[in-house]
């Protein structure tokens, strides 16, 4: 579970784990077409950022990310976000996994 840790107001300090990630996995199989444009953009922008320290705001694929912290950061001026890199490539591997069926969701065909 994520650990969110409240600076102040405007402020929150986020911390996951490896789990997170497998939750947020296990989390986007169950609705795979729901999560489709989460899937397929962390799939394809995570190489962008080495696999990690990938910003879930950027592309606005946060609502994956948000479903695990079980809050909504942007209620804050600022957050950080402290991960290992093991969360962000076993998140990479989940999405890769799920990415065919994600991006045909997208596309409009029937997943198989």
């Amino acid at each position: 579970m994520p650990n969110i840790e409240i600076v102040d107001e405007k402020t929150i300090k986020i911390g996951v784990q490896l789990e997170d990630a497998t939750s947020m996995i296990r989390e986007a199989a169950s609705n795979v077409a729901g999560y489709a444009h989460d899937i397929v953009t962390i799939y394809e922008k995570m190489p962008e950022f080495d696999y990690t320290y990938f910003c879930f705001y950027a592309y606005d694929s946060a609502k994956l990310f948000e479903r695990m912290l079980g809050m909504d950061p942007k209620q804050y001026t600022s957050f950080s976000l402290d991960a290992p890199d093991a969360f962000f490539y076993a998140l990479y591997g989940g999405m890769a996994g799920l990415y065919e069926e994600a991006k045909k969701s997208l596309n409009g065909a029937p997943s198989d």
